[in-house]
């Protein structure tokens, strides 16, 4: 293909494709971005939440995202990037620890020595691994057990992994769970103290550059343009529907949920289908609290309680004090994960608000309604791709059987979580691919 002239879709305008796009436009190519929301950025989107402009969904950056500081520099938005060091705590059975370092492990009255040592042991271990091809053939619970043993096993681990992934829980890779075990400790200022990241001016302050770019090297942002079919002709890319309407082109990029691209493209082959029909995911309902106070002195709350039906709270005004001029005394993120056949996901924003609030008066006894000053809550159906043993062989591959047709989402991040850092790592993978 001549880059002169090609020209391509890339559907989706999250972080994948911005950074796709980016690419491409760089490399000479006409591209234009078809996005079905009204805004860009995907789970990364902020919006007005009482004046205040806040992500939807709750994001931070770690030490070891590369791919995200490369292109921090390459739009110099170096001087955005801020550093802070953060707290964690563990709710456990009715009660507020500390935890995070070898101190607050060590005084945590719950477990005996052997299991922190354990523990300790696994954390430094999983810290280490640069290769997970054995991990991923490896499923997480006995992983787990063999290093930190059964007791610490469900006392630190089995509540979070079942308020997530709930039947999904047992076929989990040990791979996934490593990477976010090392991606955190990585991101350590010392032994003793996290370090986490942020924007200045949140996730806006990268997608806006993104956009700006984009728009000036003539790319063209399409919003509330969602793609309703990709047509194609013996096997060959033809083009995109948009509203009723079929746009021709050379190549077409994906990073939209796989979930959604058998209704879009009828003529994947049927061992991409059934590879993208076996991929489950996670939804999640999001809560959004603005408060009067600061809740506790943590950034990330897991939880271990029985009377809390959530694996962990986010205590965002934790990590990013500032916002704009306003000095934020609580924004609290309280994240109810769960597959979307789960019968309490049919249940109302109110319900889940209401539930939250019995939460953070269990955690802080002084909270009271009246510190409550906003709320909101999100929700989305394809928040967690539940990324299970011999997650490599599942995944279809990005070059699809239809020449010109490309594919990602947040699957390809594997065994990497969800950041992203892993997003413009993906765009960029996708985009090499029309290269070839």
């Amino acid at each position: 293909m001549d880059k002169k002239t090609g020209k391509i879709a890339v559907i989706g305008a999250g972080p994948m494709g911005l950074a796709c796009a980016y690419e491409l436009l760089k490399n000479n190519y006409q591209v234009d971005i078809y996005e079905k929301d009204d805004r860009i950025g995907g789970m990364s989107a902020s919006f007005d939440f009482d004046g205040l402009k806040i992500e939807r969904y709750y994001h931070f950056i770690c030490h070891p995202d590369q791919p995200l500081f490369d292109l921090l520099s390459e739009l110099n938005l170096e001087n955005k990037l801020r550093w802070q060091n953060t707290k964690m705590g563990f709710f456990y059975d009715g009660v507020l620890y500390k935890w995070g370092n070898p101190f607050h492990l060590l005084a945590f009255p719950k477990l005996d020595l052997i299991s922190k040592l354990r523990y300790a042991a696994h954390l430094f271990y999983t810290k280490s691994i640069n290769n997970w091809d054995k991990l991923d053939k490896h499923n997480v619970i006995p992983w787990l057990k063999k290093w930190v043993g059964e007791k610490a096993y469900y006392m630190l681990w089995d509540y979070l992994l079942n308020y997530k992934f709930y039947e999904h829980k047992e076929s989990l890779s040990a791979a996934w769970i490593g990477t976010r075990i090392k991606r955190v400790a990585k991101s350590r200022k010392n032994l003793f103290t996290e370090q986490l990241g942020y924007l200045e001016g949140g996730s806006d302050t990268l997608l806006n550059v993104l956009e700006n770019r984009i728009l000036a090297m003539q790319g063209n942002i399409h919003l509330q343009a969602g793609v309703e079919m990709i047509t194609t002709v013996n096997n060959q890319l033809e083009g995109v529907v948009v509203n009723g309407e079929k746009h021709i082109y050379d190549s077409v990029i994906s990073t939209i949920p796989l979930p959604m691209l058998p209704n879009l493209v009828p003529d994947l082959s049927a061992e991409i289908l059934n590879k993208i029909n076996a991929i489950a995911n996670c939804a999640i309902i999001c809560v959004l609290l603005k408060l009067r106070h600061p809740l506790t002195e943590n950034f990330w709350l897991n939880v271990n309680d029985p009377n809390m039906e959530i694996p962990g709270l986010i205590e965002y005004s934790n990590l990013n004090p500032v916002a704009g001029n306003t000095i934020l005394q609580g924004l609290v993120y309280v994240p109810f994960y769960m597959p979307k056949t789960h019968a309490k996901y049919t249940q109302n924003n109110a319900s889940f608000l209401d539930e939250t609030l019995g939460y953070l008066n269990r955690i802080n006894p002084n909270f009271t309604k009246d510190w409550v000053l906003a709320t909101h809550v999100s929700r989305y159906e394809f928040a967690q791709p539940i990324c299970t043993s011999n997650f490599y062989q599942q995944l279809p591959p990005m070059q699809t059987n239809i020449q010109g047709f490309v594919m990602a989402d947040t699957s390809y991040y594997y065994p990497e979580d969800r950041s992203i850092s892993e997003s413009v790592r993906v765009g960029k993978q996708l985009a090499q691919l029309v290269y070839e």
